[in-house]
């Protein structure tokens, strides 16, 4: 990759471009790797460990019913929180790993989602203005373009100290333009730009394995990025049909005492 920092005014922009055909493709073979490492992983958590937490929820949910006592009631439902707090959290872990909403509902349901959550967890107000259909967007790239906005709310969530996020995507020519942009305290100094510690290293390293660019433009008044990737990606598979799998850990009622 190759690191462009200019200043404008009292704003700072600062690119990143492949610096060369043979560096993008390394970056995307290894980009690839890694979702398919991901994948594998989230499909060990949901079939060995949801399972059992899963099993062993619904054999306490059992326990309820034959044991009487307050006390006893009390730590059983005690108990039965802190597993479905451990269910919802690898339920978030799966979702973060392999997001099956992107590969069953597509990007736009996906981006809608992970906007959802940073607005009822931290109150932040986001507009979006994202196309309905995407048209054929190869794998790759719809990936790629869900990565980076889920990496751009988390450093927003926990840096930015923003009260208001615009993501904003269009086609324009056989490409994809993400825009994002928040009213944070932006980014300290160009050289956090790439700073693992904001996330946006790796967010260069998947937009130039695809031969797109970043753009970051950030002040003391927000940061926006602006990403341009593809369409269409030499080699790729073409668009998959939606994947269907058995909804992870249904929940199982719990007598409560009465």
């Amino acid at each position: 990759m190759s690191y462009l920092v200019s200043r404008k005014g009292n704003r700072r922009v600062k690119e990143i471009a492949p610096s060369g055909r043979a560096d993008a493709q390394l970056s995307g073979h290894l980009i690839r790797a890694q979702e398919e490492e991901r994948k594998r992983i989230s499909r060990e958590l949901h079939d060995e460990t949801g399972q059992a937490l899963m099993l062993l929820r619904l054999q306490v949910g059992m326990l309820a019913n034959e044991v009487w006592g307050h006390d006893l009631q009390q730590r059983i439902q005690q108990i039965t929180e802190l597993l479905d707090r451990a269910i919802r959290g690898l339920r978030r872990i799966i979702g973060r790993l392999s997001p099956r909403i992107l590969e069953q509902l597509g990007l736009t349901a996906a981006i809608r989602k992970q906007v959802r959550e940073l607005e009822k967890n931290l109150g932040i107000k986001a507009e979006l203005s994202l196309p309905e259909e995407f048209g054929d967007l190869a794998p790759e790239v719809e990936v790629a373009a869900y990565r980076c906005v889920q990496e751009a709310l988390h450093n927003i969530a926990k840096h930015s100290q923003a009260r208001n996020v615009t993501i904003r995507i269009r086609n324009r020519q056989q490409k994809l333009i993400l825009t994002i942009e928040d009213d944070g305290v932006g980014i300290p100094s160009p050289s956090h730009a790439h700073n693992e510690g904001f996330g946006l290293s790796g967010m260069g390293e998947r937009v130039t394995g695809l031969e797109g660019t970043l753009r970051i433009h950030t002040s003391e008044s927000g940061t926006r990025l602006r990403i341009m990737l593809p369409i269409a990606v030499a080699g790729s598979r073409g668009k998959q049909p939606p994947q269907t799998e058995r909804a992870l850990m249904k929940r199982t009622p719990v007598k409560r005492a009465s």
